[in-house]
């Protein structure tokens, strides 16, 4: 079994799922350059701590989903996706919602510093986001089991990160620019969630989780892929103009790449290279983004 090769440090490794991590501290990074593109200094310590605890919420997360889904009999011998360290037994539950609690509280812990720069706008935004990300997998009615993950990614992993970051570094609440470059960054990380969905779509459906492709049936989710894929570019002009978003456009080939594949792709393991692909993909938005910003 591929259980029997993993042990210690490799467990956790495996569980935190560092491949999603790009998704928490992307936008945290753009909301800081947002800031510094419009004249506001940097302050290192504090876009440390930031990216510290968005990546730590991250992290447990993607624990708390591990041990509930685990638990609910959603990652058995048939998952098509990675290994989860639950269900398959390198971890028990209660280790590792442990594991992920530990990170909220550090989170928490981190979190309280940048309150003291942010105040209540920030606290909020903290709480909301540690709220979330337990109530993504946990509590009587998961928002994973249902067809709003896409919009809480949209929300936690675009919007609000972005204008978070971008709050703690010009103490200025956020206009519509900062939130559409927010929505922007936030539609190619809910991809990766429609992908990961329409891959396990029976599987989810056995387990009685009715997301979002499997309200819509695979061919409509294949459709919102491309629009959430292609909606980053425009966003990016509108709220930013070509100079600032410009260099952004050179990842569009890429993502008309990926709708292409994702549109002949059956659903099953082949999918998981999508889904890294498609992480990428916001990845490299992120980037091009950020030296636009930046030059």
């Amino acid at each position: 079994m591929r259980s029997e090769r993993i042990s210690g440090p490799g467990v956790w490794l495996l569980g935190i799922r560092p491949r999603t991590l790009t998704m928490a501290a992307v936008p945290v990074a753009v909301g800081g350059a947002l800031a510094w593109s419009l004249g506001s200094g940097v302050d290192h310590l504090t876009f440390a701590v930031t990216m510290a605890c968005a990546i730590l919420i991250q992290i447990g997360t993607n624990l708390f989903n591990d041990a509930s889904d685990g638990l609910r009999g959603a990652d058995g011998p048939d998952r098509l996706g990675p290994l989860r360290i639950t269900g398959a037994g390198l971890a028990t539950a209660r280790q590792v919602r442990r594991a992920a609690l530990t990170c909220f509280v550090l989170a928490l812990a981190a979190g309280l510093y940048l309150v003291t720069v942010g105040g209540m706008f920030i606290l909020v935004i903290g709480l909301a986001s540690l709220a979330a990300g337990y109530a993504y997998s946990s509590g009587p009615r998961p928002l994973s089991y249902g067809p709003w993950g896409e919009a809480y990614v949209v929300g936690f992993f675009g919007i609000i990160a972005v204008a978070g970051s971008y709050n703690l570094q010009s103490q200025q609440l956020p206009d519509l620019a900062v939130v559409l470059t927010g929505l922007a960054i936030g539609c190619p990380a809910a991809a990766v969630l429609l992908v990961n969905n329409v891959r396990d779509l029976e599987a989810d459906t056995r387990a009685g989780r009715r997301t979002l492709a499997a309200r819509l049936g695979a061919p409509t989710a294949r459709w919102l892929y491309a629009l959430l894929m292609l909606a980053p570019y425009p966003l990016l002009i509108v709220a930013l103009g070509f100079p600032h978003s410009g260099l952004a456009l050179l990842a569009l080939p890429l993502s008309v790449w990926l709708i292409v594949m994702f549109r002949k792709q059956a659903a099953g393991p082949a999918m998981n290279q999508q889904l890294a692909r498609t992480a990428i993909s916001q990845a490299l938005i992120g980037i091009l983004l950020l030296v636009g910003l930046l030059r």
